[in-house]
């Protein structure tokens, strides 16, 4: 039997804080309800406008090894908003283990009613999972099943999503490492499980008065070995200018009835904002608070995304679009 290494640095935080038993889940951000690439490929092109943005996340701020994500997303519109093209960058850093991967997006979009649509996206690329062996620290130093330097494995990726969308309602369903699981599967190394992730998603933007709109959401994900967690959102829009908002992140167990009942309690809140500081640009931010065992650790994530259009919003479309 060969050797098998297991990273026992992110395998403790596992056992020891429920929150953390997202350590081998996707990276999740505040703000996916202003930028539904991170969780859909079916999203990309639904701006109808060429779009970039980057976002920053530092999770846990005052934990030692915390997570630090870092994302780079642009997407735009062709054939008169038929179809859509994407491309995205991330690297996720969790104490000696880092995550690196690249997707590029292509969205076809039928209009099935006459201002509603519905959208198929496929989205492919490499994801590499390093660990950084001269980081770990552990009792024997002769152990041999512990690595010295870096190791590395490279997987392909595929992720598909359902999208559709209208003036003023959104529904999206999408899976997420639909293959590359097997090129993990080594005798000797254990990096990455790679496992399938599900994202329901659905919302709505409902009018309060002239200068005041409300959008509600929610989101579901389901991963194996997790809970099934879900985000309940509230956004106000003001002005077309400013959005205001927060979330409420807790789990649920579906699907999973064999976990650890420390894997149970898992509840956070966020306070989120996005103002459009000019016709091109957008700037967000929000504040993450843990209701659980975290709140004694003084860990509350920080998130900032900055968005560009390549075209000025002045350019009024038939349809805004504030999904």
């Amino acid at each position: 039997m060969g050797k098998i290494f297991s990273i026992l640095f992110i395998s403790v935080l596992f056992l020891a804080i429920p929150n953390l038993s997202e350590g081998q889940q996707l990276p999740q951000f505040s703000q996916y309800m202003f930028n539904g690439l991170h969780i859909n490929p079916g999203y990309a092109g639904y701006k109808s406008e060429g779009y970039v943005q980057s976002t920053f996340r530092s999770q846990w701020v005052s934990f030692p090894g915390a997570p630090r994500t870092f994302t780079v997303t642009a997407d735009l519109s062709a054939n008169e908003g038929m179809q859509g093209f994407g491309v995205s960058f991330l690297t996720d850093q969790i104490g000696p283990a880092r995550t690196t991967g690249g997707l590029f997006t292509y969205a076809y979009r039928m209009q099935v009613g006459e201002e509603s649509f519905f959208s198929l996206g496929l989205s492919g690329g490499f994801t590499e999972y390093m660990i950084d062996g001269d980081l770990l620290k552990y009792n024997d130093m002769n152990d041999p099943n512990i690595p010295v330097g870096r190791e590395r494995m490279v997987t392909p990726n595929m992720n598909a999503g359902l999208f559709f969308h209208n003036s003023r309602f959104y529904a999206g369903f999408s899976a997420f490492n639909m293959i590359g699981k097997g090129a993990l599967e080594r005798e000797d190394l254990s990096l990455a499980f790679h496992d399938f992730h599900y994202f329901l998603t659905a919302g709505a933007l409902l009018p309060v008065s002239d200068a005041v709109q409300f959008k509600p959401s929610f989101l579901i994900k389901e991963v194996k070995g997790a809970p099934t967690s879900y985000d309940l959102n509230g956004m106000l829009l003001f002005m077309e200018r400013l959005w205001l908002g927060a979330s409420y992140r807790s789990n649920m167990r579906i699907w999973n009835d064999n976990l650890e009942a420390n894997l149970g309690n898992r509840n956070a809140v966020a306070f989120i904002l996005e103002l459009f500081a000019t016709e091109n640009l957008r700037i967000g931010y929000a504040y993450d608070h843990n209701l659980n065992v975290l709140q004694d650790y003084r860990t509350n994530s920080h998130e900032i995304s900055v968005g560009y259009y390549l075209s000025p919003r002045s350019v009024k479309l038939r349809n805004p679009r504030w999904f």
